[in-house]
């Protein structure tokens, strides 16, 4: 064994107080890391349990479940930025590219989803799916939680009149989400939607409290000036911004125009949301870097598409 690597293998496990001869002994017994047992195959091919028998079932559970492998890979360039003290405007810029990427196949991937099912199948599976709903990504909701501040998730309808300070808890109340399940007048909210709160609520509040500060928004607003000013870096934002609030979430909207929208009549979604004006970015107007953008291209935000 070369002598470098094994002075370095010593100093390793000395730090660690391990002896570094049981560490290799359990080399010599250890198997052969293959393929199938590192991305762990066998587990992720049998995770796609259908309620149904029709076939493309399997491709409705396997899209998203695809997604939320993509959520976590977004998140995790997040927390990158989040958690890097004085990072540069290059490492940023870097990062906010690389979660446009992962939005772009996102958006492309739709394709999948529109074309790739029978609509008659779908409409019959779906009703398997009810009170269930895609606004139940709890990863998603992160995505939106460590991109902005908070205000700029609140729905359109209360966001120039609510307290920026308010309350974690009054703020959720008001976030444009809470519109899929919840009846404004009455208070009263749907069990998709109080089922998703009994399961997230607590953590999302935990993970709001660190993202306040440390969203992407924030994060760029920390930068020195000349940073902010940085061409690559703002395009990079801009195009983040508009890739996730309006182009992915109009690649949803159509794929669910497509199969919810027959002959002139809107079907109501599984979750029983109000989802054309729930979905569609010209009425919630989401935007994550709203500085970066002209007043007249904040007004009309989703309206060109």
């Amino acid at each position: 064994m070369n002598s470098k690597i094994t002075n370095q293998l010593k100093e390793k496990y000395e730090t660690l107080n391990q002896d570094v001869d049981t560490h290799l002994e359990g080399l010599l017994h250890s198997k052969p890391i293959n393929y199938w047992d590192y991305v762990q195959t066998d587990a992720l091919l049998n995770l796609q349990i259908q309620r149904t028998v029709f076939p493309d079932e399997k491709v409705f559970i396997m899209y998203h479940q695809i997604s939320e492998l993509l959520f976590k890979m977004i998140l995790s360039e997040i927390e990158q930025v989040a958690e890097t003290a004085n990072i540069s405007a290059e490492i940023f810029t870097d990062k906010i590219m690389r979660i446009s990427r992962y939005f772009d196949v996102l958006t492309s991937s739709f394709s999948i989803m529109k074309d790739g099912m029978d609509i008659e199948q779908y409409n019959k599976f779906r009703t398997t799916l009810t009170p269930a709903s895609g606004f139940q990504s709890a990863q998603y909701r992160k995505i939106e939680f460590s991109s902005t501040e908070l205000i700029n998730l609140i729905d359109n309808r209360f966001r120039k009149t609510i307290d920026r300070n308010s309350s974690y808890e009054n703020a959720f109340e008001h976030l444009y989400w809470q519109a899929a399940g919840k009846d404004y007048k009455t208070g009263k909210k749907t069990y998709t939607l109080s089922a998703f709160e009994a399961r997230y609520k607590d953590e999302f509040i935990r993970f709001t409290k660190f993202y306040q500060k440390n969203n992407l928004w924030s994060k760029f607003k920390t930068l020195p000036k000349q940073d902010q000013q940085d061409k690559a870096l703002v395009d990079a934002m801009r195009h983040y911004d508009y890739t996730v609030n309006i182009k992915w979430v109009m690649a949803h909207y159509n794929t669910a125009n497509h199969y919810l929208n027959i002959g002139g009549k809107t079907a109501e979604a599984t979750g029983g949301s109000e989802w054309v004006k729930y979905m569609h970015p010209k009425y919630q107007k989401r935007i994550f870097f709203p500085d970066l953008w002209t007043e007249q291209e904040l007004t009309d935000w989703g309206t060109d598409i």
